[in-house]
């Protein structure tokens, strides 16, 4: 695997010895074996190999990075829409990559998350420091690949010239963070090689504007290789060779119109126009086209000069060639240093970005803590306040601690319950990569994993119901989560009948209340969870506040404390565009079994203090 692949560490150094991690190489033999024997080709475009902890990171399975739309978005798989599309505004392509690996792989130690978010505080306060990295990045290449391209020997002239062009910004961007307080820009700056031996090498000896391939010369700078300029200097000066020939022989022939020209199947030819023909010496000239109106001839010393021309041609494209793979050679031998290179732009180019995307969206530092605190005042959701006119989104706060740290949400549809449950996991993610979140304060602890149920659909090709996979994601959830995760769940149970529905969520709120006591937002429509309050210690009612004005209903979107008592389901109906005769007929319907429940409720009652009165 070595002699296929760089192997590095996260930080871009290559990892010289492998063989104490005998189960990642055999991962990665493996998954290399599989992908040569199913799609019938060496994956060639593959350079390098990034070993990374998953200790290090936060937990977050399929369903959890699909539900969040971290980096596709569930309709379309599109980019727009999804947090990588509010926060990745890199100016380079290896920032991009990386920033993507941020949002997928979130930190879980509260020293690395402050370190990225002490830097993205200094840059965001001083916005000449920004001005001059954004302007320093902006004229940076894509280093990362031309490594590689380089690693594995693909590399072509004008990559090495946008390799020096990329090493040329350097020590203005090394200035720019000279004087930095924070731990991660000093070690960003002291470990930010300028490389001048790379760029000396490829300014001395690569032209400005190379052509495309590496293998028909013009690559190389005069002066470099003193047996290429020669070789340049005799097909150069030929040029004059040719005219004074032309010249010789027109007035040798007396032939005013005679030409010399070149193609390339004859080669050098002289042309000579049919009137004249009877002028050409016979002795010297060789026939060798008939045209229309003309005729072509060579003689002995433009035969020989062709010779010379294309020989020198030869010479210069080999020697042109054999030196820049020679200069190749030469700057793979910086390969680490280039690697770590990539690595130390695209992290100032993330934090830099974090800091533009702060001021520009009103987003706040958050305190990371080890408190187990989660208090978010003004909270919002990053994405849905892209999208939606500006200032029309409304805050919500949420707080989970030791005493409250589930919370049960009830509500009717369309009111923003989804929304809001997805709002703090966002936020709690955008505060373990080191970003500032969308809030007006924010104090966060540090999240193992976070979990999300929510929606579900049959998947025909296995042939699992909606309640099934509902039921498979659970059980990953219960069996997976800690004390210290985090979980959405929403509408569990309400793929099966109604009483199944609300004993399974039921217990499942109990469970995680009793046996797992991560902090918990649970969205229902069951309002019989809402007496769970009572009985279980650290859960707490919330809803979604609904202003009832005559026969219209207004969903407030704002999370107050305390149950629904209705779901509003007629609502939603007609705001769906539901025909008013179906309206009409489900509000007599609904009114008749509200009628029949409160007789049987009444009922029940009665019986019960017959037979407490019979005791």
């Amino acid at each position: 695997i070595h002699n296929t692949f760089d192997i590095i560490d996260e930080q871009g150094n290559l990892i010289k010895n492998i063989s104490d991690r005998y189960l990642a190489v055999n991962a990665i033999g493996i998954l290399l074996k599989y992908v040569e024997e199913t799609q019938k080709i060496k994956p060639e475009n593959l350079n390098k190999i990034v070993l990374y902890e998953v200790v290090k990171y936060m937990a977050l399975d399929i369903n959890s990075r699909r539900n969040l739309e971290l980096t596709e978005r569930l309709k379309d798989k599109s980019k727009k829409g999804t947090l990588l599309w509010v926060l990745d505004k890199t100016e380079t392509s290896m920032g991009g990559r990386l920033i993507r690996r941020w949002i997928n792989d979130p930190l879980v130690n509260v020293d690395d998350i402050n370190l990225r978010l002490d830097a993205v505080e200094e840059i965001k306060n001083d916005i000449l420091l920004n001005d001059r990295i954004v302007e320093s990045l902006k004229s940076i290449y894509d280093i990362e690949r031309l490594a590689g391209k380089i690693s594995y020997g693909t590399v072509n002239a004008r990559d090495l010239i946008s390799l020096k062009n990329s090493i040329m910004q350097l020590p203005n961007l090394k200035d720019a963070i000279k004087n930095v307080n924070s731990e991660f820009l000093r070690n960003v700056d002291a470990e930010l090689d300028v490389l001048t031996d790379i760029y000396e090498l490829i300014e001395n000896s690569i032209v400005e504007e190379p052509p495309l391939t590496v293998k028909e010369g013009g690559l190389i700078k005069k002066g470099y290789k003193p047996e290429i300029d020669e070789l340049i200097e005799a097909t150069t000066n030929g040029k004059q060779w040719l005219a004074n020939v032309e010249i010789r022989e027109k007035e040798l022939t007396g032939i005013k119109n005679l030409k010399i020209g070149y193609n390339k199947i004859f080669g050098y030819y002289i042309e000579v126009s049919k009137s004249n023909v009877k002028d050409i010496p016979e002795d010297r000239y060789i026939r060798k086209q008939t045209l229309v109106n003309s005729e072509r001839y060579i003689v002995p010393d433009l035969k020989e000069y062709e010779e010379k021309v294309i020989t020198a041609k030869s010479k210069i494209e080999a020697l042109e060639y054999d030196l820049f793979k020679s200069l190749s050679s030469e700057i793979k031998e910086h390969i680490e240093s280039l690697y770590k290179l990539a690595n130390r732009i695209a992290n100032l180019d993330i934090v830099s970005n974090f800091a533009h995307i702060a001021t520009k969206n009103s987003y706040v530092k958050p305190e990371i803590n080890k408190e187990d605190i989660l208090e978010i005042k003004g909270g919002r959701h990053p994405i849905v306040e892209t999208l939606i006119a500006s200032g029309t989104y409304v805050k919500n706060d949420i707080v989970l601690d030791d005493k409250n740290n589930l919370i049960i949400l009830t509500g009717p549809n369309m009111s923003g319950k989804s929304t809001y449950m997805k709002q703090v996991a966002l936020n709690i993610i955008m505060s373990h990569i080191g970003s500032y979140v969308a809030a007006d304060y924010a104090k966060i602890p540090i999240v193992d994993k976070i979990f999300t149920r929510v929606g579900a659909s049959d998947d025909l090709l296995t042939g699992q119901s909606t309640f099934m996979l509902e039921m498979t994601e659970v059980a990953s959830i219960l069996n997976n989560a800690t004390n210290k995760s985090f979980i959405v769940l929403d509408e569990i149970g309400r793929g099966t009948s109604t009483y199944d529905g609300i004993s399974i969520a039921t217990a499942i709120t109990e469970y995680i209340h009793n046996n797992i006591g991560a902090k918990t937002i649970f969205a229902t429509h069951y309002h019989e969870l809402t007496e769970l309050e009572k009985e279980l210690e650290r859960a707490i009612n919330f809803r979604v506040e609904v202003k009832e004005d005559g026969k219209n209903v207004v969903f407030l979107r704002e999370i107050v404390k305390g149950g629904a008592d209705k779901s509003y389901g007629i609502e939603v109906a007609r705001l769906s565009g539901v025909p008013k005769e179906v309206l009409n007929r489900s509000n007599k319907i609904l009114k008749k079994l509200e009628t029949r429940k409160n007789l049987i409720e009444n009922k029940i009652k009665a019986e019960q203090m017959i037979l407490f009165g019979n005791g």
